[in-house]
C-alpha cells in the first residue's frame, strides 16, 4: 500500500515595501530628474542676471539720478526725468511714431504672410529652393538691407523713381518728406520681414489636420467658406506667435531708421528707441535717455502682456 503525503504550497514571500521618494519641505516628491536640472540652470541664471537683471537695475538708477556730460552724478533727482518726458511734445510724438509702425506692419505682414504662406505651402517643384530664397532678405543684415534702400530711394538715380517716371508718375522724395518718410521705412520691413512671417505660417499649414476639412467638404462648404470656418481657426495659434514675435522686434524698431532717416525729416520717423538713443549719445542726457529706455521697456512688456493673455484667452475659449 503506498501512502501519497501532500504539501501545502508555500506561500511567496512578500517584497519588502519600496523605499518613499525624498520629499521637499512643502510635502513634494523630489525626483531624480528635479534634482539634476538646478545645478544645469545655474550658468542660464548667471547669463541672466548679469546682461538682463543688472543692466535693467543701472537703468532704473541712472533715470533717477542725474548723470552730467562730464561723468559726475549729481545725485538722486526722483522722478524728475520722468515728468520732463511727460511734458516733452517730442517724446508723445516718438510715441505716436513706434506706434504707428507698429500697427501698420504688423497688419499687412501678416495678412501678406497668410497669402505667400499659403502659396509656400503648396507642393510644387522647387518649393524648398523657393522658400530658400525667399528667406534672404530676414537673413540678411538690417545694415545692408537699410543701404540697399537708401539707393532705390535716392531722388535722382534710384530704381524706385525711375520706374515712377516710366509710367508717367512724378518723382518722389521718398525719405525726405515728412509725409512719406515713414510709410518708406514701413515698406522696408514688410519687404524684410513678410517671408519671415510666411514661413512659420505655411509650416503650421502643412500641419493642419485634414479631418475638419473633409468634414466641411462632405457638408458642401465651398473654398473660401473652409479658409475662413475651418483653416483660419486652426492656424490662429500659429498666427499669434508669429504675431508676437514680430510685436517685440517692430515695437523696438532702431537700425533701420537710424541708417535710413536719423528721425528725420522733422521727427516724423523718430521712434521711441531712436530719441532715447539720440538723447543719450548725441545730447549727452544719459539720465533722461535711460528714463526714455526704461518707457520703451515698460511699452514692450504692455504689448507682449496683452498679447500674450489674447492668446491664453484664445487658447481657452
Amino acid at each position: 500500500m503506498t501512502t501519497v503525503t501532500t504539501r501545502e504550497a508555500a506561500a511567496p514571500a512578500a517584497p519588502p515595501p519600496a523605499p518613499s521618494p525624498p520629499r521637499s519641505r512643502r510635502g513634494g516628491e523630489v525626483t531624480p530628474v528635479a534634482r539634476g536640472v538646478w545645478p544645469l540652470m545655474v550658468p542660464a541664471l548667471v547669463v541672466t542676471v548679469t546682461l538682463v537683471v543688472l543692466p535693467v537695475l543701472y537703468t532704473v538708477w541712472l533715470s533717477v539720478s542725474d548723470l552730467r556730460r562730464d561723468g559726475t552724478n549729481a545725485g538722486f533727482v526722483g522722478l524728475d526725468n520722468f515728468a520732463r518726458m511727460a511734458q516733452s511734445p517730442e517724446f508723445w510724438n516718438s510715441v505716436r511714431v513706434t506706434l504707428v509702425l507698429f500697427v501698420g506692419c504688423l497688419l499687412v505682414e501678416t495678412v501678406l504672410g497668410i497669402a505667400l504662406g499659403y502659396l509656400m505651402s503648396i507642393d510644387v517643384p522647387g518649393r524648398k529652393l523657393f522658400q530658400g530664397l525667399m528667406l534672404i532678405p530676414a537673413i540678411t543684415a538690417s545694415v545692408a538691407v537699410a543701404l540697399v534702400w537708401m539707393l532705390i530711394y535716392d531722388p535722382t538715380l534710384g530704381a524706385a523713381n525711375q520706374l515712377l517716371t516710366a509710367v508717367g508718375l512724378d518723382p518722389v522724395v521718398w525719405l525726405g518728406d515728412p509725409d512719406i518718410a515713414l510709410w518708406s521705412i514701413a515698406l522696408v520691413d514688410v519687404w524684410q520681414w513678410t517671408p519671415f512671417m510666411a514661413l512659420i505660417i505655411a509650416a503650421g499649414i502643412r500641419s493642419l489636420p485634414a479631418e475638419p476639412f473633409e468634414a466641411a467638404s462632405i457638408d458642401g462648404a465651398s473654398g473660401w467658406r473652409k479658409a475662413l470656418h475651418v483653416g483660419l481657426p486652426l492656424l490662429t495659434p500659429v498666427i499669434s506667435v508669429a504675431m508676437l514675435l514680430r510685436t517685440v522686434d517692430l515695437v523696438r524698431f532702431f537700425d533701420t531708421v537710424y541708417i535710413m532717416t536719423q528721425g528725420g525729416p522733422v521727427n516724423s520717423t523718430n521712434t521711441l528707441n531712436v530719441y532715447g538713443y539720440r538723447a543719450a549719445f548725441i545730447d549727452q542726457q544719459t539720465s533722461y535717455a535711460a528714463a526714455l529706455q526704461l518707457s520703451l521697456l515698460l511699452l514692450v512688456v504692455v504689448i507682449a502682456g496683452a498679447f500674450t493673455l489674447w492668446r491664453r484667452r484664445r487658447s481657452l475659449d
